[in-house]
């Protein structure tokens, strides 16, 4: 290619527009989709910490162990601004007993308003949980 066949392809700025209204709906999709992956990957980390701090703080409780871990949970959760979120605790007693710490998590689906134009149904929003055993602490 000639210097200036080369200057003159890179001077037209004719497809430009159609470039734009082609790659534009693909961006913005590909952008959703990160968020979407965040929203659910930030949901899911704080709930896999505060199911694992909350069995902790459980298991080393002396007494009312199923409390001490919900609301040890909850205190973890209440600064998440992200999602909404559900804890469940079981504790079997005494030492060598165990602490179950199961925390759901629930944040909006971008993408599900955009399914039906490919013919699928998707949930308006993606759903997890994080489980967490911890063994009772005995003295």
């Amino acid at each position: 290619m000639t210097p200036m066949l080369a200057q003159r392809f890179l001077r037209d700025r004719r497809g430009s527009l159609v470039e734009a209204a082609l790659t534009l709906p693909l961006m913005v999709l590909i952008t959703l989709g990160l968020i979407n992956l965040a929203l659910a990957g930030i949901a899911g980390l704080h709930a896999n910490n505060a199911a694992n701090y909350a069995a902790r703080r459980g298991s080393v409780a002396q007494q009312a162990s199923a409390s001490v871990a919900a609301s040890a949970a909850w205190e973890k959760l209440s600064a998440v601004k992200i999602g909404e979120y559900g804890v469940d605790v079981a504790a079997s007693g005494g030492r060598g007993g165990t602490v179950n710490v199961v925390v759901s998590y629930r944040v909006p689906n971008y993408f599900a308003s955009l399914a039906s134009f490919f013919g699928g149904g998707a949930s308006a929003f993606i759903e997890g949980q994080s489980i967490s055993t911890f063994r009772h602490e005995g003295w």
